[in-house]
């Protein structure tokens, strides 16, 4: 099992203890405990949502800063396409290319350059008859993970592809060691520039037995003020950019699947919706489909929480940058045609401890499960949160455990001190 290291985590000085996070965490990861939240690292995605809704800022994400990058002898900046969708006035990728290049970074490779030959090798793969279908889209780190705690039946269905940030960094790196022999693999320094706190801990975690080729992770957020006053809207600004539409359109959701110039596909935004689909998908009451691209945040990648930019108004900017784009500007070398290269591919799935299995025993686990439906019928059933679980049903489960008890149940203590002190009325009373 994997010790997971996370990139969300809790400012206990901040928290109230007000329950908004607890009703919104999608693997229902966080319980009230002594008047503040309690994060379960064993059920957390990292997708953010506490973030976006937490009224104190208690929530927050860990990345690295720009000067963490200092050293590298040669730094790297991978942008994610959601970066060109955060700026007023932005009708040319070059102005935010250069402003990269500007606040420290030795050279820039597009994330969306590695998205268009990831789409290109993905039509091939379809093409197989060895797979199981639909196949599951592997870009979105929090959906990966959400997989594999609850629906781990459907890890067959994961296209087995490296997303586009692990391509680009792989690309980078040969690039700057083509450009420059004297540099050593320790001497070049990978950044990622993200748009959520997932990509953090898919690079802290790597996937399986890979290790990721990035080496740093900054939020856009933390970035964006210093590239706007690095940007110079001039005439003269060099050609940087090698991205077409495909590329960029990665960034909002149903991008990723139009790319694949086949109508059988669905795309879902959304932590809910994506756990409503793959709950149809591991229940078979699905249309039959060639492709699923599900992305954890509302409007795809440009809805991170790591962004600055609204991400309705941020799919329109992407929208007017991709108008007067070709439709790709990276294509497969003709000796690769019909095959998807060795190093595009990720070998296993982490093995995580699935968030519904109540032991490693199949004989207890069905004993506790019998424990906490005949507890749950007990429980008012009106999902209050003031236990400190999210539904009774979840306060049931950690009453079975021993990480919590009956008292814990406001309504149910209640009702229960209110017969005791009538008992005890009508025992005054009889004597």
């Amino acid at each position: 099992m994997n010790n997971y290291e996370h990139s969300v985590y809790l400012d206990v000085q901040k928290c109230i203890g007000c329950t908004t996070c607890l009703r919104h965490c999608p693997t229902q990861a966080i319980r009230i405990k002594d008047g503040h939240a309690v994060i379960n690292e064993r059920r957390c995605i990292d997708c953010g949502e506490c973030i976006k809704i937490c009224p104190k800022k208690a929530k927050k994400a860990v990345c690295n800063k720009l000067q963490d990058m200092d050293g590298f002898k040669w730094k790297i900046a991978l942008p994610a396409p959601t970066l060109y969708g955060q700026f007023e006035n932005m009708d040319d990728v070059d102005y935010i290319l250069d402003g990269l290049l500007k606040i420290g970074f030795d050279d820039v490779f597009e994330v969306s350059t590695a998205a268009e030959l990831v789409s290109a090798y993905t039509r091939i793969y379809l093409k197989r008859k060895d797979i199981k279908k639909p196949v599951i889209s592997s870009a979105c780190p929090v959906v990966l993970r959400l997989i594999c705690l609850r629906f781990p039946s459907l890890t067959d269905n994961i296209i087995p592809m490296l997303p586009p940030m692990e391509i680009a960094a792989m690309m980078a790196r040969d690039k700057a060691k083509a450009e420059h022999p004297e540099l050593s693999d320790e001497d070049i320094g990978v950044c990622f520039i993200s748009p959520c706190p997932a990509k953090a801990s898919y690079v802290k975690n790597g996937f399986g037995s890979y290790k990721s080729r990035v080496d740093k992770v900054i939020s856009i957020s933390d970035i964006y003020f210093q590239l706007i006053n690095a940007m110079e809207h001039t005439d003269n600004i060099k050609s940087l950019s090698k991205s077409g539409m495909i590329g960029i359109g990665w960034a909002s959701s149903g991008g990723e699947a139009t790319a694949l110039f086949n109508d059988a596909y669905l795309a879902a935004d959304g932590i809910d919706n994506v756990n409503r689909v793959l709950d149809q998908i591991e229940n078979d009451n699905i249309p039959p489909l060639e492709y699923i691209e599900l992305n954890a945040c509302t409007g795809g990648c440009v809805g991170g929480v790591l962004t600055m930019q609204n991400p309705f108004i941020a799919k329109a900017k992407l929208q007017t940058l991709r108008r007067y784009l070709p439709v790709s500007q990276n294509f497969i070398p003709k000796e690769q045609e019909g095959e998807v290269p060795a190093d595009y591919f990720f070998s296993e799935m982490p093995t995580y401890y699935p968030i519904s299995r109540l032991s490693a025993s199949m004989s207890e686990s069905m004993r506790m499960m019998s424990e906490i439906q005949t507890l749950r019928k007990e429980l008012p059933g009106i999902d209050c949160g003031a236990c400190g679980a999210p539904t009774c049903q979840a306060f049931a489960e950690d009453v079975v455990k021993g990480n919590a008890n009956l008292s814990d149940c406001t309504i149910m203590y209640r009702s229960q001190l209110l017969e005791y002190l009538s008992s005890k009325d009508d025992t005054s009373d009889g004597k």
